[in-house]
């Protein structure tokens, strides 16, 4: 999709594409740790997808963003979320979101150089996220 008709999709549309493209990243990145029973890559997945992760990564990379996408973060974030939350707080769910329609706008502009630095400092940030929780005794997954 180029980027003219992208801009012309809601900040909704834009982070449901995100949460399949982050989703497929994020799969890739643990079938790499050659791990094979499906619920061990399951609750690898799981530490990464999740709302409380992507709003602690969208959190860790804002300022890392450029002002076009800033901007955007802004508008997913503001906009009125269209189903309550299950799992997260209405404001982790809006980061978190905020955090997928980025992932989605890089996509659908065809941006792989830059969706790919934001995967890898997203990965960054819920890497040391779940150090931060094993020291105070959180178990993940």
């Amino acid at each position: 999709m180029n980027a003219p008709v992208n801009k012309q999709l809601n900040t909704t549309a834009l982070a449901f594409m995100g949460d399949a493209v982050y989703e497929l990243r994020v799969r890739e990145k643990v079938v790499q740790s050659g791990q094979a029973s499906a619920d061990k890559l399951h609750g690898m997945a799981v530490k990464y997808v999740n709302a409380e992760a992507q709003a602690k990564a969208l959190k860790a990379i804002f300022d890392e963003l450029s002002e076009e996408e800033q901007d955007l973060v802004r508008r997913a974030r503001n906009r009125k979320p269209a189903t309550k939350p299950k799992n997260a707080d209405p404001l982790t769910y809006k980061l978190a979101s905020a955090f997928e329609a980025l992932v989605g706008h890089l996509y659908l502009t065809g941006d792989e150089k830059r969706l790919g630095e934001i995967v890898s400092l997203a990965f960054s940030a819920t890497k040391d996220r779940a150090k931060d929780r094993a020291k105070d005794g959180v178990k993940d997954g």
